[in-house]
C-alpha cells in the first residue's frame, strides 16, 4: 500500500488537472506523495471516448508525477451519493490514508461536480467510523479520516476561502491539461464543439489563475473552498 499525503479526487478525468493541477505539481515538488482518483471515465463527454480518456489520464498523471491514479468507473452523469458509491470511495480513502483530500467544486455547471463533491465529502467522514467495515483485495481495512477536505474551484467563479500560489507550476498545469487533447481546443478538430473545447476556455485556465494571483500579490494561483475554518500557527504563516 502507498501511504499518500494528498488524494485528489475528480468526477471526470481532467477535473483534477483543471482544478488543482498546479497545486498538485507544487506539492509533489515539495516532496509530498500525491494520488488521483477519478470517479468516472467521462464516457458521456461530447468529444473523444472513454478509451481515449483512459490514455490521456495516464499521460497527465505522468506529467504531474503522481504516485498512483485509479478510476472507479462510476456511471458518468448518473452516479449518485448512496451507500454503494460511498463505500467504494471509503475503500480508497482507507487504502491510501491521505492526510488531505482535494475534491470537486461544491457547486458547478456540470451536475457531476456538485454530486462528486458531496459524495467524497460524505465518504471522508464515514471512512473514520470504525463500525463501517470494508475490505479490499481480501484484506479488512482500518478506519481512516483525512484531516482536511478542500474543494477546488472549477467552471463557476466561486469566491475562494484560500488560494495556493503556483507561480512556478502554471506551465506544468497547462501541460497536464493539454494531455487531454481530445477534450480541449484544436482548430483542426472535426469533433463537435463543446463549452470546454473553445479557445476562450483554454485561455481562461491561465487568465483565471492570473486573476487569483493578482489578488494576493502573486503571478498565478488556484482557489479552494473549505468545510471548516482554516487555522494558522501565527500571522506570519500568511503570504
Amino acid at each position: 500500500m502507498i501511504k499518500l499525503d494528498i488524494l485528489a479526487i475528480g468526477a471526470h478525468p481532467d477535473d483534477v488537472e483543471l482544478g488543482c493541477g498546479g497545486t498538485i505539481a507544487k506539492e509533489i515538488a515539495l516532496g509530498k506523495k500525491v494520488g488521483i482518483l477519478d470517479l468516472t471515465r467521462g464516457e458521456l463527454g461530447t468529444r473523444g471516448s472513454a478509451e481515449i480518456r483512459d490514455k490521456e489520464a495516464a499521460n497527465a498523471a505522468e506529467i504531474l508525477g503522481v504516485s498512483v491514479r485509479e478510476n472507479l468507473a462510476f456511471a458518468d452523469g448518473f452516479f449518485v451519493n448512496d451507500k454503494e458509491h460511498q463505500l467504494e470511495v471509503i475503500k480508497r480513502i482507507r487504502k491510501y490514508q491521505p492526510e488531505i483530500v482535494l475534491c470537486n467544486a461544491i457547486d458547478d455547471r456540470h451536475i457531476d461536480h456538485g454530486k462528486g463533491s458531496k459524495l467524497v465529502s460524505d465518504a471522508c467522514f464515514l471512512s473514520g467510523l470504525r463500525k463501517i467495515e470494508t475490505s479490499l483485495e481480501g484484506k479488512l481495512q482500518v478506519a481512516w479520516r483525512p484531516k482536511y477536505v478542500y474543494h477546488y474551484i472549477q467552471w463557476k467563479n466561486l469566491e475562494p476561502d484560500f488560494v495556493v500560489e503556483i507561480n512556478d507550476f502554471i506551465s506544468k498545469k497547462i501541460e497536464a491539461v493539454k494531455a487531454y487533447s481530445s477534450q480541449f481546443y484544436d482548430a483542426k478538430s472535426k469533433e463537435p464543439l463543446s463549452p470546454i473545447a473553445t479557445k476562450n476556455f483554454m485561455d481562461s485556465i491561465t487568465y483565471r489563475a492570473q486573476d487569483l494571483g493578482r489578488l494576493v500579490g502573486a503571478e498565478y494561483a488556484e482557489g479552494f473552498n473549505v468545510e471548516r475554518y482554516v487555522a494558522v500557527n501565527s500571522l506570519s504563516d500568511l503570504i
